[in-house]
């Protein structure tokens, strides 16, 4: 039976321990008044960091950089860029220290030292040894102190296999010395036995998804598999050593499937009975009470208990953020109070289950400590079923009243070096110096009641908090655009699925074109092939002959007048429609992308969101240019107004073949004009179900016509006809400038200038600078050259890497992409798919051999035969004037480039024909400065991969001959689809005129 005691009573309880342990813990003199000429440079730093945000801020920046700088020199200069900015006011101490005209002084040697030192001191306090030795002699000097352990293994992000087999090896080791280095230890009873039974000395925490370099709830089955291969290694070894394993709770995206997958590996026979295992949850999770509750149940039926570590959870800034820019809705409490309140919940809910969970408390909040122990004495809870937690270097006083109270502690502690160890530092200094921190309050000596007050969230607050959790923090602007699938939920999965079998059936079905509103029988069909089983045809497809164009050419021309008249708003709300039965249809066009153009589930779901992010926003746009614009003076009304251009052919491409195809052709209908959309051969069934969609939402015949057809014929028809206004292209630099030349040419019979808007590519490039974080740029650069195997316009075929990190970057380049699965597009494990047909195929393995020649090749990975693959392939040593440097290739193939400074950097990526996008990996902010100013592209990316760009945030397109017209997405788009006028009235008679606000 679950015990059941009055909350009150804890709460009295709790306040009698906490005033205790309180008294225990302060000092007798408040932290800033101790802030003298003599303290050490760590804990200054510390101190203004509490008393400067603007210093806090460009301070840990600093931190985080510092590791990737290999000299005093490139230190001092990176301290003086980032605390002589302007927004920080700097104390005259560290003022003093700055004031150096040249790094390379001895002022700027002495600063570099004076600030290296304090940051390695201050790592050092949070991370108990760089290797295993010093780890030990920490545990060691812990034991004495009657305290427990667990190790953390800090390390670089795994981002490779190779990497994830290492950290297995480095557990591995880690638990054999640390076991080895036990059987001299003396047994302590407070920490190594309770209620009679022994507890293992030596403890570990791992994370789930080190284990596996791809780990993705996406692919759940996967994961699980690779994942639990080396978890049960590690288990079994931890077994025969005698050591306990505990696991750790990372992102929210991982929570799901991790808890899965340790409920399925721990019911296993083997597993089952063991007890020196455990996990953890976070209480900032909305959804941690239920997890807790499932858990506590789960436990019940696995008859053995196992430890839940409860802590508070240490990636709140990454989640609200990442919830945010996803429009998902929030996961963690917006406010700490609920948070805490929340660990008061489950520790309550552990404790009063003790006979199936041993619970690990783990915090700094005194309170959070005397809560636990109040409840726990209250219930009687046995000595082994309870033990309270803290973080290596935090809370060390409480910790340590803690122990004299008699109960377990143990010590979380982090080891590794430092340079990897930099962002858990940072995680750490956030907290100890944030402002709702109960480490940094107890510190500034506030009032015992407002410290040990119960944790109350309003109700008016927590209203905010929940409508805030379903729309992100806020919004930032004011287009809220459509939010991707999340994957991590499991029903997402199986919607995904379901969508697969549902398109699976309707493959082979015949599509026709749709002119003047109805769709017409032709004398050509061909058949669109799944790229991945090129023996697949994903559906039929009539092609138009010369005079059927011409018949919609007519239609288009009957129905324009109408169009034209019919209003803004009306038409606004059709595209509205469009993009809601798009959203209501996401699956399932996500599904016929993944089969018509080979492009894996994730990234087809990112272009559902764009296509109806394009139908909402230009819907937006349009509504606001309709208003027009006010000139007015008095006696003349000047009015600035548009008009639609008239008729509008959208040449659309395979590679967005929904995104691309809606977003021209939304932004031409919605402006008043009649589109004719042609779209690419090779994705004429996408097409076709946008056809449907934009029907269905109430687009009258003649003003939209579906035209599929031959692009030699019926596309060079239509570009020449003297009715057609405007041609929306995208494709290769070949046809568009044939197009942009064509169009210049007057028709007989034709009255007015054709305008062109054409994105015709990019040869993209990455700089990666000495100063960058290469677990992040590595990620990057894959991501941004292998996504849909580099068929993006966006894609990065060149990566430009400074000297001093060329042979670092590379290895983990070639590694990262080493572990990438290719396959077929549908499987949930793929991240590298087929490229879209066998010319495509041809033409890039021809370059590969190009490259062959006039480089090294780093990396040439296998793929599948049965459809259109090529395996990603990376060169080095690449000359910037190489053809491989130089050419759009269009498929997974990526050169990287040496050069020695950042100014040939920025040379070597603007020495080509094209300007779309480019990326920048760098710490260094006056590089940052530079690129944006010099960096010739039309979409620059700084620290971040460079595809995906999202409507109304990131609007698309270049310069040079990338293209020529304005960003799609962006409030100029719409302009090219409408003629401006101006329209002035006099308003004077007779020598008077209405006078504003005149009786």
């Amino acid at each position: 039976m679950v015990l059941q005691v009055q909350t009150s009573t804890y709460e009295a309880k709790t306040q009698e321990i906490a005033k205790q342990l309180l008294a225990a813990t302060q000092e007798n003199r408040s932290f800033f008044s101790s802030l003298r000429d003599q303290m050490r440079w760590d804990d200054k730093l510390l101190a203004w960091a509490m008393g400067n945000p603007g210093l806090r801020v460009q301070l840990f920046r600093f931190i985080d950089t510092l590791p990737a700088l290999h000299s005093k020199s490139e230190i001092a200069s990176h301290l003086q860029e980032y605390l002589g900015d302007e927004s920080v006011e700097l104390p005259a101490a560290l003022k003093g220290m700055l004031n150096f005209a040249n790094p390379d002084s001895m002022p700027g040697q002495v600063a570099a030292t004076t600030v290296g030192t304090a940051v390695e001191t201050l790592a050092h306090k949070y991370i108990s040894g760089e290797n295993i030795k010093q780890v030990i002699k920490t545990v060691e000097r812990l034991r004495k102190e009657k305290m427990a352990f667990t190790i953390d293994l800090l390390g670089e992000a795994v981002i490779t296999e190779a990497e994830a087999q290492s950290y297995l090896e480095r557990y591995l080791e880690l638990m054999q010395q640390l076991v080895e280095a036990s059987k001299n230890w003396t047994a302590i009873p407070a920490i190594d036995e309770a209620d009679g039974e022994l507890i293992p000395k030596v403890q570990v925490s791992v994370k789930l998804t080190a284990f596996y370099s791809q780990f993705d709830p996406l692919d759940a089955k996967g994961s699980e598999e690779r994942v639990s291969d080396r978890i049960r290694i590690l288990l079994r070894r931890a077994k025969e050593l005698g050591a306990a394993v505990h696991f750790d709770m990372e992102q929210y995206a991982y929570k799901d499937i991790t808890l899965s997958i340790l409920k399925k590996l721990l019911l296993e026979e083997e597993f089952r009975q063991r007890t020196d295992i455990g996990i953890t949850i976070q209480a900032y999770l909305r959804d941690s009470e239920q997890d807790t509750k499932d858990l506590i149940s789960w436990l019940k039926q696995r008859g053995y208990p196992l430890t839940i570590r409860l802590v508070k959870g240490a990636y709140w800034d990454q989640e609200t953020i990442k919830a945010a820019q996803k429009h998902w809705p929030q996961p963690v409490y917006n406010e700490k109070a609920a948070s805490d309140a929340n660990f008061e919940t489950i520790t309550q809910l552990l404790l009063e289950n003790h006979q199936y969970v041993y619970s690990a408390i783990g915090s700094h909040n005194v309170r959070s400590h005397s809560r636990a122990i109040a409840i726990a004495e209250s219930l009687n809870v046995p000595r082994r079923r309870f033990e309270l937690q803290v973080l290596y270097g935090m809370g060390d006083k409480v910790a340590k009243a803690l122990v004299d109270r008699g109960y377990r502690v143990r010590v979380y502690c982090p080891y590794g070096e430092l340079l990897p160890g930099m962002a858990y530092l940072i995680r750490r200094l956030l907290e100890n110096t944030a402002n709702s921190s109960f480490l940094r309050q107890n510190l500034e000596n506030r009032p015992i009641e407002e410290l040990l007050a119960p944790p109350i969230v309003n109700v008016e607050t927590r209203l905010i908090a929940s409508l805030q959790s379903t729309d992100g923090i806020n919004r930032v602007s004011h287009f809220l655009g459509a939010a991707d699938t999340d994957y991590a939920e499991e029903e997402m999965t199986r919607k995904s699925a379901q969508a697969f079998q549902s398109v699976r059936q309707q493959l082979g079905r015949t599509y026709l074109p749709l002119i003047n509103g109805e769709y017409v029988n032709t004398p050509e069909f061909v058949d669109s092939l799944n790229p991945s089983n090129f023996s697949e045809v994903v559906g039929k497809v009539g092609l138009i002959s010369v005079e059927q164009a011409q018949q919609a050419m007519e239609a288009a021309k009957a129905a324009f007048p109408g169009w034209k008249k019919t209003p803004a708003k009306q038409r606004a709300d059709i595209l509205r429609k469009a993009g809601d039965l798009m959203e209501e249809r996401r699956a399932e066009l996500s599904a016929w992308m993944v089969l018509e153009v080979g492009k894996p589930v994730k990234e087809a779901d990112g272009e559902v969101s764009e296509a109806i992010d394009f139908c909402r926003y230009y819907a937006d746009e349009i509504e606001r240019l309709d208003e027009g614009v006010n000139y007015d003076i008095p006696g003349e009304i000047n009015r600035y107004i548009y008009q639609p251009r008239g008729i509008v052919v959208v040449i659309s491409p395979w590679n967005f073949p929904l995104a691309i195809a809606c977003g021209m052709t939304v932004a031409a209908l919605v402006s008043g004009n009649c589109t004719l959309l042609k779209p690419a051969e090779t994705s004429s069934v996408i097409a076709a179900k946008l056809t449907e969609i934009l029907v269905d939402a109430g687009f009258p015949k003649g003003v939209f016509q579906y035209v599929p057809g031959k692009g030699s014929q019926v596309g060079a028809y239509l570009v020449n006809h003297p009715d057609t206004h405007v041609i929306a292209f995208t494709g290769s630099q070949e046809v568009g400038c044939r197009i942009y030349a064509e169009a210049a040419i007057l028709k007989p019979g034709q009255k007015h200038m054709k305008r062109v808007i054409a994105e015709m590519g990019g040869k993209n490039a990455i700089i990666i600078d000495e100063s960058a974080d290469l677990d992040q740029a590595v990620v990057g650069v894959v991501q941004s050259a292998f996504g849909y195997s580099g068929q993006k316009c966006s894609a990065a075929s060149r990566v430009i890497v400074l000297q001093p990190i060329y042979d670092t970057f590379v290895q983990r380049l070639v590694e990262a992409t080493k572990s990438l699965n290719i396959g077929e597009a549908e499987l949930p494990s793929t991240q590298v798919g087929p490229v879209i047909d066998a010319n495509a195929r041809d033409r890039i393995r021809e370059y590969i051999e190009k490259g062959k020649a006039e480089a090294q090749l780093a990396l040439e990975l296998p793929a599948p035969e049965q459809g259109y693959f090529i395996g990603p392939v990376i060169f080095s040593e690449v000359s910037p004037n190489a053809v491989i440097s130089q050419e759009e290739i269009f498929g997974p193939v990526l050169a990287v480039i040496r050069v020695k400074d950042f100014q040939e950097a920025l040379t070597v990526a603007n020495g080509t024909n094209y300007a779309l996008t480019g990326g920048l990996y760098s710490r260094t902010p006056s590089h940052i400065q530079q690129a944006q100013t010099e960096f010739e592209v039309g979409n620059l990316y700084i620290n971040r991969n460079i595809t995906g760009a999202i409507v109304g945030r990131q609007p698309f397109g270049g310069f040079k001959l990338s293209g020529v017209g304005s960003k799609a997405g962006g409030p100029d788009y719409l302009l090219q689809f409408l003629e401006p006028r101006a329209v002035t009235e006099n308003i004077q008679r007779q020598g008077f005129a209405p006078i504003e606000g005149a009786d």
